[in-house]
């Protein structure tokens, strides 16, 4: 049965929620923190998950699940919207964006049609939901406060697998995992080190943390599906369990690799509606799903029609669609660490684009770095004690492509991007991936900061469609000029910088960070641009100046920006002082006093007040590593 979207409004209007409902099954998340298939079922001999492992029996296991990037708020903006990130605005962590009217919250549709929805209890979806997506979304929500007989959509989230969960306290540890019985803890010297993590106690010891958490997960969905049992709704509730992006451990939580994407997702079918699953209980299926498919799901199931916004594509339901054949995804700032990367996959092979290549990828990040196992990391870095692919996230560069066969390489530490018995993969996925972002208007090619400049008083959706403010060919020309570090490129680069639009500016200057010492016939441009408008192309030019011993004029300008009252403009000066490194000591007085303020972006405000909090350290004692 379908439902009209005008019907849905009449039928709110006039229909009392207690009145007769058609038949329509309940629809349960239970969804977990920062895990892969770490999970009996997903044959990980490891872990310890009989709840799961009988859940798994009773349903379908999916073995190709991704989300879109490897962190909460993307990933959430993405489900709760089923529009990319990169067009709705959200793919930049915790950079609140305003939705345009017509976008809301897909369990709206649910709720006009007569659902009750409910959603314990976390959202962190770069933007505030409108007041008609949930019936309850707090601590206590439950589909237990619904009225009787009405169908609900109901989310649970479990915190319990959180990556702050594993370098939590160990009081707060053990009470976590009070439930778990001898022999289902993790003996560390059993675990198998993955190949990107060096072999260090800490690693294990972490990794066995996690696996314990899982299995304390385990026993809360338990918990949740025997209250399901209890009231009777069993037979007549779809249950979906997954996870929100892949584990939170050092170089796979806030990525874009496989790992850092790719999620269990376990979806049992009554026999009532039976007729949806695809495959037979215990069975499992290779389709492949991303995150943005999951909110046409849900309303495919539910009878509801959905907006012509959606992106994805139903993958259960009278709605389903046709299977995708490949999945997008990427990584932007993640705390307060810029970057911009894009990835497709698909059944066999993963590329990704990595558009600032000159910056590695072991960046300090605070949040990171409060787990023991990257302290050790980078320990093991400053010794010059590391070889293989764990010396690779320390790198100075990335490479500007990276190609993987996830069949044979599920690790992703053997990079065919340069092998020519794989150039025509290489150069199909390459198509692909700038045909998609093309699609979307992708706005991850403006900074951050212009970004929310351009979209004042719309927003980020409209503009990533208006070739105006979203230019987006232009940019992607400047962006490859940038990031491919070639010499050769420095003449189109200096003549990029006078560009009318400031993000093309913007990407003229990171491409002169990117060459270093070979920039040096550009100091002139760069030093006129340390007047440009745009803070953001001011402080690309002062770190391509800096980088070319041209340090005062550098850091006077970086300077400037730590006193400006903007949190992007701030967030930013500070990335570059970072990044500077030792070269940045004669701003610490001024970083001190840096803190920032800001009711419309409070959390990117307390992303540069921890850069201000730990940038001291960092630069005024570290020596920079060549």
């Amino acid at each position: 049965m379908r439902i009209s979207l005008l019907s849905l409004v009449v039928c709110a209007v006039a229909c009392p929620l207690n009145a007769a409902i058609p038949a329509r099954p309940n629809i349960l998340w239970i969804t977990f923190e920062d895990s892969n298939p770490h999970l009996g079922c997903y044959g990980d001999d490891f872990a310890v998950t009989p709840v799961l492992d009988a859940f798994a029996r009773e349903g379908v296991r999916y073995t190709q699940a991704f989300a879109y990037t490897g962190a909460c708020s993307p990933s959430r903006s993405c489900l709760i919207s089923g529009v990319y990130p990169p067009r709705l605005g959200t793919h930049q962590m915790r950079s609140s964006i305003k939705l345009p009217p017509d976008i809301k919250g897909f369990p709206a549709y649910l709720r006009h049609s007569g659902y009750y929805t409910s959603n314990k209890q976390k959202e962190d979806y770069n933007f505030e939901p409108t007041e008609d997506v949930w019936d309850d979304s707090s601590r206590n929500a439950h589909w237990r406060n619904r009225d009787p007989g009405q169908p609900f959509f109901s989310v649970i989230n479990l915190m319990v697998t959180h990556q702050s969960q594993i370098f939590a306290s160990d009081d707060v540890y053990e009470k976590n995992t009070a439930r778990l019985t001898p022999a289902q803890r993790r003996d560390p010297a059993k675990f198998t080190v993955p190949p990107i993590h060096p072999d260090t106690p800490e690693f294990r010891e972490e990794w066995s943390r996690h696996y314990e958490n899982v299995t304390a997960m385990d026993y809360q969905v338990g918990d949740i599906l025997a209250e399901l049992e209890e009231d009777g709704l069993a037979d007549d509730t779809i249950v979906f369990i997954y996870s929100d992006h892949g584990t939170g451990m050092p170089g796979v939580k806030m990525w874009a690799w496989g790992a850092s994407l790719q999620v269990p997702l376990l979806v049992r079918f009554p026999e009532n509606w039976s007729q949806y699953a695809p495959a037979p209980p215990g069975g499992s299926t290779s389709r492949m799903v991303s995150f943005v498919d999951f909110a046409p799901t849900v309303l495919s199931l539910a009878g509801v029609e959905f907006p012509s916004h959606f992106q994805g594509t139903a993958f259960l339901g009278d709605q389903a669609g046709a299977p995708r054949e490949f999945i997008f995804a990427g990584k932007d700032r993640q705390s307060e660490m810029s970057e911009t990367i894009r990835s497709v996959r698909d059944g066999r092979f993963q590329y990704l684009r990595n558009f600032r290549p000159h910056v590695p990828y072991g960046n300090f990040m605070s949040y990171n770095w409060q787990s023991r196992s990257m302290q050790a990391w980078e320990r093991l870095h400053l010794e010059g004690s590391l070889s293989g692919p764990p010396a690779r996230f320390f790198a100075p560069h990335k490479p500007l492509e990276e190609l993987y066969d996830v069949q044979a390489d599920p690790w992703q530490v053997n990079n065919l991007a340069a092998d020519p018995a794989h150039e025509s993969e290489l150069a199909r996925l390459r198509s692909l991936l700038i045909e998609q972002m093309r699609e979307l208007g992708d706005l991850g090619l403006l900074p951050e900061r212009e970004m929310h400049v351009r979209a004042a008083g719309s927003s980020a959706y409209a503009i990533a469609a208006n070739p105006q403010q979203n230019p987006f060919d232009a940019l992607l020309e400047a962006a490859e000029l940038a990031n491919q570090m070639k010499a050769e490129n420095l003449d189109a680069l200096v003549t990029l910088l006078t560009s009318c639009d400031a993000a093309i500016r913007w990407w003229a200057a990171i491409g002169l960070v990117a060459l270093g010492a070979d920039a040096a016939p550009a100091k002139p441009a760069l030093v006129t641009a340390l007047d440009d408008d745009s803070p953001d192309v001011r402080l690309a030019a002062a770190e391509a100046l800096a980088r070319l011993s041209e340090t005062d004029r550098a850091l006077s300008v970086v300077r400037q920006a730590l006193q400006i009252d903007d949190v992007f403009v701030r967030l930013a000066a500070l990335n570059v002082a970072l990044r500077l490194g030792s070269v940045a000591r004669p701003l610490l007085p001024v970083i001190r006093e840096a803190s920032i303020s800001s009711a419309e972006q409070p959390d990117i405000a307390n992303f540069a007040n921890r850069m201000v909090n730990y940038l001291p350290e960092r630069i005024g004692q570290q020596p920079t590593k060549p």
